[in-house]
């Protein structure tokens, strides 16, 4: 396999400075959650190796078990997640198949999200959860490899 073309995150100018200044925001925002996780769930779906392994690996040098990493894509049947990380995981979800249910986000999803998370976490959250879907979409149609 081979990616069909240069990343387009490196290859267009101005591209990467887009891509920086919102990782900026997101890394340097105080939350109660580690936001990889989030992006390690939205890459599982997605099917974006180079995002799992990047992200995987970001959760592992924070500390968090291999039994965690290698539950994420069940986490609703595993006892490795708080509560506050399932309603997040069930955001991500939810935000990442948006257009899989006629209503995109159910207001079940969001408030259980709201019970757990100040509305600047939810923001960072919601950004966050786009922010990897947009590398997502663009790693997987131009098949980047990971590794």
């Amino acid at each position: 396999m081979e990616a069909r073309l240069e990343n387009p995150i490196l290859a267009v100018p101005g591209a990467m400075d887009i891509a920086k200044a919102m990782q900026k925001v997101l890394h340097g925002a105080e939350t109660s959650i580690d936001l990889e996780l989030l992006s390690l769930r939205a890459s599982q779906i997605n099917g974006c190796a180079v995002c799992l392994e990047m992200h995987s690996t970001a959760l592992r040098k924070a500390g968090e078990p291999d039994e965690k990493l290698h539950a994420v894509a069940a986490w609703r049947e595993s006892v490795h997640f708080t509560d506050a990380e399932r309603a997040a995981l069930a955001l991500t979800e939810a935000a990442t198949r948006i257009a899989d249910r006629g209503e995109a986000v159910p207001d079940d999803v969001w408030e259980d999200a709201a019970d757990h998370f100040s509305e600047q976490e939810l923001g960072l959250i919601v950004i966050q959860i786009a922010a990897i879907n947009f590398f997502n979409r663009i790693n997987a149609t131009t098949r980047q490899l990971a590794g």
